[in-house]
């Protein structure tokens, strides 16, 4: 059990397993397993929350923020003011201290690569220090997405008669991918001469053509993979993983403390965060999955935002999108007395649709088929007719 619960652990991935064992098994502790699995760097799911909580001891005010995780690594850019005065926080002493709790905090897995934390005067791009943070501390290291994601190709080829090397990179589009790409061929010292830009329903195209500074091509196969896996992160880092919850609220301090609080009292990790206020007002965005970075079960974001008031918490996007098409899947009304074979395949893919799922119950000869329809209740929100 405990090495299996290991390999499952370092495969990493999007998804969710439920291991049981024999009843002998099951009264084992796993309390140190899960200290050791923390130790090696597994993913820590609540660190948002930790982070926001020191802020709010300190009486800090949080402007705005951006969080980013990837392959285990995290990194967030946060605006604060001090709530007395409603400027800079100029107290150095505090920051001191503030700094030091933020690395304990930040300590807490065991991080073998350390820990980063940095206060600064003024405004920054957030998205491009997030990409350089990111990028410095080699997010991109690790397995390589491209052979095995029918969705993101990347390939680079020498023109040897123009004295360039042409990326080329096929995707899924989403909002800022050039930006996070150019960025990325910029921080690896490379210059961009031109490129091309198109897209293909939900599938984004680009060329670019780029040499080293000193006018040179990628000429070691090394180095093209590196460009390669530094470019999946850059795409990655962003892609939206999960559920996407948005919090419209008066702000407050302590508003996303308690918030993530929350958030992790009832099993949601938070992939992706973005903080904002305009004027009196917090307009705050969650990309929220469950501890094992699968996705979340409808019932506990109905429970959150029952807790948190479903008025300021609301869901804006939650079916995921079918691979072939680039479609969201819908809710169906189907009979199935006439199709029962194929029953357990459409009801596994009604879990993931938006809207009403509403199924005919299986007769006669499905008796099979309706056995197996109350463990499919317990999955999604299913309306069984």
């Amino acid at each position: 059990m405990r090495p299996l619960t290991a390999v499952l652990t370092a495969a990493g991935g999007r998804a969710s397993y439920t291991l049981d064992g024999v009843p002998h098994m099951q009264e084992k502790p796993i309390g140190d397993l899960n200290d050791g699995l923390k130790q090696l760097g597994a993913d820590r799911p609540g660190l948002l929350s930790e982070i926001f909580a020191v802020l709010t001891n300190h009486n800090c005010n949080i402007v705005a923020a951006e969080a980013w995780t990837h392959n285990t690594r995290a990194a967030s850019v946060v605006y604060v003011t001090d709530h007395d005065t409603l400027g800079p926080i100029n107290d150095n002493k505090k920051l001191t201290v503030m700094k030091e709790q933020l690395q304990n905090v930040l300590r807490g897995a065991e991080d073998s690569r350390g820990v980063k934390t940095n206060f600064s005067l003024g405004l920054t791009h957030k998205d491009r220090r997030l990409n350089q943070i990111m990028f410095a501390d080699r997010d991109y290291e690790g397995f390589s997405d491209c052979s095995v994601d029918s969705k993101l190709n990347i390939s680079i080829a020498n023109y040897v008669e123009k004295g360039y090397s042409v990326v080329n990179i096929r995707c899924l589009d989403h909002p800022k991918l050039l930006y996070d790409i150019v960025c990325t061929i910029t921080d690896m010292q490379y210059v961009v001469s031109h490129g091309t830009i198109d897209s293909d329903g939900p599938f984004a195209n680009q060329e670019y053509y780029i040499r080293h500074m000193d006018e040179c091509t990628l000429d070691t196969e090394g180095e093209k993979q590196r460009v390669i896996k530094c470019l999946e992160a850059a795409i990655k880092r962003r892609s939206p993983q999960g559920i996407r919850l948005q919090l419209c609220t008066t702000d407050r301090v302590g508003l996303l403390s308690e918030i993530t609080r929350v958030f992790r009292q009832n099993g949601l990790s938070i992939a992706n965060a973005g903080v904002t206020t305009q004027g009196e007002n917090a307009v705050n965005s969650f990309y929220v999955t469950n501890m094992s970075g699968g996705p979340m079960d409808m019932r506990i974001i109905e429970a959150v935002r029952n807790e948190i008031g479903k008025q300021i918490l609301s869901v804006k996007d939650g079916a995921p999108i079918d691979a072939s098409s680039g479609k969201r899947l819908r809710g169906i009304d189907v009979n199935m007395n006439s199709m029962p074979d194929v029953g357990m395949t459409l009801v596994v893919v009604a879990l993931f649709a938006d809207g009403v799922r509403a199924m005919m119950l299986l007769t006669g000869e499905s008796r099979r088929q309706k056995e197996w329809l109350p463990y499919a209740q317990n999955c999604r929100s299913w309306v069984l007719m």
